[in-house]
């Protein structure tokens, strides 16, 4: 003999809705940045002007997108505007709070090792850390192609005026 489940009512189901609230403090923290930027630019050379909207439009379509699937999410009623755990997991806490010090420290050292070399060891101690150590030689290799890419654009190609350290020194007198 089995037994019959009972039947569920309508409604019964309770979804756990996603706390989007602190998903949110970032990309909008962004595009307000970003509108404040191009205000800043508008005086500067075209060069200056190309790669920087270059790089704010990405960041704008990216976040519109963003905004727009969770707009969806809170319509569907599968989310809501609760910033919930933004500190959590707990466990995490260290890592956040080393990441948040290698940033203040890329913005001290940029001046003094220059832009390539200080994004360097910006994105290979983060990447590091937030990889846990594995795979270091892809996190190099990526850290050194975005770092060399931005120098080949920004400064190379650009002409923009980044603080300037060893490798942009031996790259003037290479090329």
């Amino acid at each position: 003999m089995t037994q019959d489940k009972p039947a569920a009512q309508p409604g019964a189901e309770h979804r756990k809705k996603r706390h989007l609230g602190g998903d949110l403090i970032i990309p909008v923290a962004g595009l307000v940045f970003t509108v404040y930027y191009f205000s800043t630019i508008l005086d500067s050379p075209w060069t200056a002007q190309v790669s920087a909207f270059f790089v704010g439009t990405i960041l704008i379509v990216l976040t519109v997108i963003f905004l727009t699937k969770a707009a969806i999410e809170l319509r569907r009623g599968d989310a809501d505007l609760h910033a919930g755990a933004i500190a959590e997991p707990a466990n995490l806490a260290g890592t956040r709070l080393i990441l948040l010090a290698l940033t203040i420290g890329y913005i001290f050292v940029i001046q003094f090792t220059g832009f390539t070399l200080t994004t360097f060891i910006f994105m290979t101690a983060a990447m590091g850390l937030l990889t846990r150590g594995k795979r270091m030689g892809f996190v190099v290799m990526l850290s050194a192609l975005v770092s060399v890419a931005g120098w080949a654009l920004f400064i190379y190609a650009f002409k923009t005026r980044f603080p300037v350290g060893p490798f942009e020194r031996l790259m003037d007198f290479l090329v």
